[in-house]
């Protein structure tokens, strides 16, 4: 298992466009500087996406870096790009997953993951039919084929998270921004969530970025795993060597797996050594 620290040009990249890209970024609210000079560089997969998870100690521009991405918030300095693309405001090429539950409460779970492509059907190129198709498809994918009809407040924490999922991914982003997404969850739920994520992110094939604080679902979920330094944020870690492939392993099965509480150990002891402000050397 090796550590490697992001050097200040960007972690390692193709010559091919990016996916995602920041060039000196840095963040500051008022006094406070969220993230400071950061470079990365996240290569495009087409057909097979990428799957990121990021963990790091609170406050240390996680959730900053996202919202950065999806274009809710604008760099102090430096640029964010998208496709070799500034970022200027949100699209539909990147969906959101937050960590309170998201669904409009006035409308069914159905009109829930219709809602982006109502408004849009003709820039995407879809028939009525092909909505309906694509919407059933995918409520049955999440389980809630039963539910279909009911509204926000007539489900459990866990369903109604299976509908923000469903909701984001019925627009096929390239990019799956999900800050926490699974941590007002029971275990059980939470667990089955790990599973039906991977599931999706096999079909559609985004790139994702996942925030979590749970290291044990970072190495589930993630092919590779960043991590963040204290503020101001940087990437200490891009941790790829030993992450074990979990697609289609329960993540109980999975954990039980030496591979696994070994990528466990060294991801932990990378967490601690930035939470106690060690810095890594230089790759």
């Amino acid at each position: 298992m090796s550590e490697i620290k992001a050097p200040r040009g960007g972690l390692p990249g193709s010559v091919a466009t990016p996916i995602v890209e920041c060039r000196n970024v840095s963040l500051r609210f008022g006094s406070f500087t969220a993230l400071l000079d950061l470079n990365l560089k996240v290569e495009d997969h087409p057909g097979k996406g990428e799957f990121i998870t990021i963990v790091g100690p609170s406050g240390c521009g996680k959730s900053t870096y996202l919202n950065l991405v999806a274009g809710f918030l604008k760099p102090t300095e430096g640029e964010v790009l998208v496709r070799g693309e500034p970022v200027k405001s949100p699209g539909r090429d990147r969906g959101f997953i937050f960590q309170q539950y998201s669904s409009f409460p006035h409308l069914t779970v159905k009109q829930n993951v219709q809602f982006g492509l109502n408004l849009n059907w003709s820039e995407m190129g879809l028939t009525a039919a092909e909505q309906q198709d694509r919407v059933d498809d995918l409520i049955s994918t999440v389980g809630l084929a039963d539910h279909a009809k009911k509204y926000p407040h007539q489900l459990s924490g866990g369903q109604q998270q299976r509908v923000a999922i469903a909701r984001s991914l019925a627009m096929e982003p390239r990019i799956l921004l999900m800050d926490e997404p699974f941590s007002a969850l029971d275990e059980p739920t939470r667990l089955d969530m790990q599973e039906l994520v991977l599931k999706l992110w096999s079909r559609i094939h985004p790139t994702v970025f996942c925030i979590t604080h749970s290291i044990t679902e970072a190495v589930y979920l993630g092919e590779h795993v960043w991590i963040f330094s204290n503020a101001p944020g940087q990437i200490a870690y891009d941790i790829r060597e030993g992450i074990p492939a979990t697609l289609d392993v329960p993540p109980l099965e999975a954990q039980e797996k030496p591979a696994f509480k070994e990528a466990v150990r060294a991801v932990t002891e990378a967490f601690r050594r930035v939470s106690e402000g060690a810095h890594p050397k230089r790759a």
